[in-house]
């Protein structure tokens, strides 16, 4: 083949390959995931204020646990479980974490998932006086009343100036003159 028809045949073989591309709308609206201004959800709804899914970050386990704590301060005991729960898939070794579970399923009643959580929390944060005073908290819910003081002692002696600690230990004793009656 001589040198033209080599520039002719590569220039067709060319043209067969690119005429398979498409090129962006004659309209110039370039489609994204993302909806414009005047579109609508299947409700009817406009999209302002809606996320999307460009728009939804990958929950860090931190995002996850202060969604859960305000979620717990609302009394919201299950929803903050599970935003608990994902925090703990997404940082296995977030002793927060899985503390905050432990509380809320104390709140809910499950003490078998409560006792898990904290035996995990336990290996990870220690025994610290949160630790303790929460375990104490869990004990005075199922009405174990001398499980829940010495764990709250535990608590008061690493940090006797603790408030909650103190008012745990108030709330005990006032439980034990209920039950005198």
């Amino acid at each position: 083949m001589t040198g033209p028809m080599r520039r002719a045949a590569v220039a067709s073989l060319l043209l067969i390959v690119l005429s398979g591309c498409q090129t962006a709308d004659t309209s110039g609206v370039v489609r994204t995931n993302e909806p414009s201004k005047g579109d609508v959800t299947a409700f009817g709804d406009t999209f302002d204020g809606l996320k999307t899914v460009s728009d939804v970050e990958y929950y860090a386990s931190d995002q996850a646990v202060a969604e859960a704590k305000n979620q717990f301060r609302a009394e919201n005991y299950g929803n903050a479980g599970a935003l608990f729960y994902k925090a703990t898939q997404l940082a296995p070794n977030d002793g927060g974490a899985w503390m905050g579970l432990a509380a809320c399923s104390d709140r809910i009643r499950r003490f078998d998932l409560s006792d898990l959580a904290y035996a995990r929390a336990f290996r990870l944060v220690g025994g610290t006086p949160e630790y303790y005073n929460n375990v104490g908290y869990s004990y005075l819910l199922r009405g174990k009343l001398q499980d829940a003081r010495s764990n709250f002692l535990k608590a008061y002696e690493l940090a006797p100036n603790d408030p909650t600690v103190a008012n745990n230990l108030q709330l005990l004793s006032s439980s034990v003159k209920n039950l005198e009656r």
